[in-house]
């Protein structure tokens, strides 16, 4: 029987707690706990009880004159640490992969890549050392579309081989109408650092950032996108209208994103993961 919720807060503390009402029982608060291994010891480490593994995996690339390069990191990071804290079990948040498959900004200085065979790899054995743990329940929490494909291809053979379950997680799709939005360093990414870190964002050349960016992603012809840099159709890397939108938005975002991921982490613990037998 599917269970209402009701609406999930626009701002989590660490210590924050989620009500889920039953109908016809009183509401029952269930603590969260989040648990990240920077600033922690191995024996503190070993001591954790851990439901489920959260790898925020972001890039290092141009966001335009006005969003930092890290803002895909930033805001996997903000994601996956939030939801850690609003997870009804233990969630443990690991080190940011913050260098992923960027070639296509590579006109833009500052803009850090690796192959996409790297990149599977790496994230594999990031996956590999948790699992050795017992931390085996990981979801890959994306902030950077040029990652889906070699995420979805690294979780496949993750499960398939490994003594580990992984699925991946890109917030901007986890959004509900909001998505369609989702262009590059464009309104919902600019929105999302308004709320978490209005600091990170140069209002004052927001307005360039409109004037020479592009209003959608690529060249299309017959459905194909013919141009595979994003410098051959923004002058200055920007996708989308980044002035358009507030930090209220950013907080239902985020709020959204938390919510889904937590939802999905639900599953991913509750889900058997016997190899299915050949048929």
């Amino acid at each position: 029987m599917d269970v209402p919720r009701p609406p999930f807060p626009e701002s989590l503390a660490p210590e924050h707690t989620r009500d889920r009402s039953i109908p016809g029982l009183q509401v029952v608060r269930v603590r969260r706990r989040a648990y990240a291994p920077r600033g922690r010891t191995w024996t503190d480490a070993d001591a954790a009880d851990v439901d489920v593994a959260f790898l925020p995996v972001g890039s290092t690339e141009q966001h335009g004159p006005h969003a930092p390069l890290g803002t895909d990191a930033f805001t996997a990071e903000t994601v996956a640490e939030r939801a850690a804290d609003a997870y009804r079990g233990t969630a443990v948040v690991a080190p940011t992969v913050s260098i992923g498959i960027s070639e296509e900004h590579r006109q833009f200085t500052g803009t850090l890549w690796v192959a996409p065979d790297t990149f599977r790899a790496y994230v594999r054995d990031v996956v590999a050392s948790l699992a050795h743990h017992g931390w085996t329940d990981v979801v890959l929490v994306n902030g950077h579309g040029g990652n889906v494909p070699a995420l979805g291809e690294a979780a496949a053979t993750i499960s398939r081989h490994d003594d580990a379950y992984a699925v991946p997680f890109t917030w901007f799709e986890a959004v509900g109408d909001h998505s369609s939005d989702m262009g590059h360093a464009g309104p919902l990414e600019t929105a999302f650092l308004r709320h978490a870190d209005p600091d990170l964002v140069r209002e004052d050349r927001v307005a360039d950032a409109r004037e020479s960016g592009s209003e959608r992603w690529g060249e299309w012809v017959s459905s194909v996108n013919l141009a595979h840099d994003s410098a051959e159709f923004s002058e200055n890397g920007v996708v989308g209208d980044p002035g358009e939108d507030t930090a209220e938005r950013g907080a239902e975002l985020l709020s959204l994103a938390t919510e889904s991921l937590c939802d999905l982490a639900d599953a991913v613990v509750a889900r058997e993961h016997d190899p299915v037998p050949h048929r």
